[in-house]
């Protein structure tokens, strides 16, 4: 689980919550009314915006928000450089018995393609076109919560505009201006949750999801073309080591002591 997010949901909604507790009552900003007019008009326009195939995975992608990574930079550099030792040995065809048991299908698809004997250049542009179909679908799904984002306080305006015209139709009753304009500030703050707390950040998040994938990728073919030219084992290492942090390096050292004390 990707904490962080979820600390930073519970962190907004939990202050919000705790400003309108302070100062009043929870139920003073609820109002169905507003309710059905933005976050159902949200939902209805966006709808309209999407293609089926993204809207299906609409609620996939709110879960992935919360999830990390499967795959660690750490354990594909220690199963490429075993993969590497293993190849300079037995030769290449020895690995063909390790693919199936390669959960993930990138690096499945470029063990494939070495044990089959494609040629390096063909290797590279096959898994750089999956990244480019990768960037593509998530940059079309990621664009549903921009829209959301910049839907969302859209139709909070026409929940406030709502509230004033029907405020402004019974100007002859004081009593009943309060709750209509209480009502049609509530649809913009409605629009405020939607966009800065929820559609927004979402997206951000995806985005950084992404770029974070479409690393952990590059480094993968920098790895399987080392196996297939078949470097030493070290200089492989060395080189998919260049794609990460001196705290990630040092974590893999001490596991890596570890793993040989056993």
């Amino acid at each position: 689980m990707d904490l962080m997010s979820i600390l930073g949901m519970v962190l907004a909604f939990g202050f919000v919550i705790y400003g309108i507790l302070s100062s009043g009552s929870i139920m003073t900003f609820f109002d169905l009314p507003s309710v059905f007019i933005t976050i159902g008009g949200t939902i209805g326009a966006l709808l309209i915006t999407t293609k089926t195939k993204n809207a299906k995975v609409l609620l996939k992608l709110f879960g992935k928000v919360f999830k990390e990574n499967k795959s660690s930079d750490v354990e594909i550099i220690i199963s490429m450089v075993e993969w590497a030792t293993r190849a300079r040995k037995e030769g290449l065809l020895s690995l063909e018995d390790t693919i199936q048991n390669i959960p993930d299908p990138f690096i499945r698809k470029g063990m494939m393609m070495i044990v089959d004997g494609a040629e390096p250049e063909t290797i590279k542009n096959v898994l750089s076109l999956k990244i480019k179909g990768i960037v593509t679908r998530h940059s079309e799904n990621r664009a549903m919560f921009d829209t959301g984002a910049a839907l969302g306080p859209a139709f909070g305006m026409i929940g406030t505009l709502i509230g004033l015209v029907n405020m402004l139709k019974q100007l002859s009753d004081p009593s009943s201006i309060g709750p209509q304009m209480s009502v049609a500030l509530i649809t913009t703050f409605y629009g405020s949750l939607l966009a800065n707390m929820l559609f927004m950040p979402m997206s951000k998040k995806l985005k950084a999801k992404t770029s974070e994938e479409v690393y952990q990728k590059e480094m993968i073919i920098e790895g399987l073309l080392s196996i297939q030219a078949g470097e030493n084992p070290n200089t492989l290492k060395e080189k998919m080591l260049s794609f990460l942090d001196e705290k990630t390096i040092s974590q893999m050292e001490a596991q890596a002591a570890k793993k040989e004390e056993e």
